[in-house]
């Protein structure tokens, strides 16, 4: 009889154990460009060797997936994943050349050598940037400024246009912008201003080859995973 209240008491510590883990969670959400590169910081490093440090990504209602074990990028990550991860300093994941297909819930876990978890999850909400470029009939160019997530829009997308504004047709959508112009518009005067709606975060992001997103007066920085398809309605 003690022994089966003992083997109670150590089940139910380890249950409020993980719901504490899960509870008490850090979160982070992060915003890049499509091609850029971009740096998850892990927020729960124990050992700054990284030999705990455990890095798993998951697309909503998928399984969770291990890109980094004790430190390394696992065996058996797709090349096209693995070539562009590395760990770097404080146990942060460096993804290079960021895709649509990075898009996700990244966690960053501490496990010890006997495969006991160590203090709560750090996660990070990784959403990307996408431009894309339309060609009318009519000559004129569309551009959609679209931001790609896992779990739903949290941001606010909206082309800003520093010339003569009746030249440019800029139309609003869920998570997406999309703006009209003459072949002829300087599009350095274009730049689509995306916002994080939970923690205020901006990403200003010009038009071009050299295209980039920057914070504002910082330094370039680098609902379903799919992009939103957004049609602009030409001007009759």
């Amino acid at each position: 009889m003690a022994e089966f209240r003992r083997i109670q008491i150590t089940l139910f510590v380890i249950l409020l154990l993980q719901f504490t883990a899960v509870a008490g969670q850090n979160t982070l959400s992060v915003i890049v460009r499509a091609g850029d590169e971009v740096t998850l910081p892990c927020e729960n490093v124990i050992i700054q060797d990284c030999s705990t440090t455990t890095w798993l990504f998951r697309h909503e209602r998928e399984a969770s997936v291990e890109l980094i074990e004790h430190g390394q990028i696992k065996d058996g990550i797709p090349k096209s994943k693995s070539d562009r991860l590395s760990v770097r300093e404080k146990c942060s994941q460096v993804i290079k050349n960021v895709t649509e297909e990075d898009v996700s819930r990244y966690t960053c876990r501490q496990i010890n050598r006997y495969g006991q978890q160590q203090d709560p999850d750090a996660v990070v909400f990784l959403s990307v940037v996408n431009m894309e470029e339309q060609k009318n009939t009519d000559d004129r160019v569309t551009l959609i400024c679209s931001v790609l997530t896992d779990a739903g829009c949290e941001h606010t997308v909206k082309w800003l246009y520093e010339g003569n504004e009746t030249v440019v047709e800029i139309t609003p959508h869920t998570c997406s912008a999309c703006v009209i112009f003459p072949p002829h518009l300087n599009q350095k005067l274009l730049k689509c201003n995306v916002t994080d709606k939970k923690n205020g975060n901006t990403l200003l992001c010009n038009v071009g080859p050299q295209s980039s997103c920057k914070k504002p007066g910082n330094t370039t920085v680098g609902t379903d995973n799919t992009s939103t398809k957004v049609q602009c309605a030409a001007r009759v």
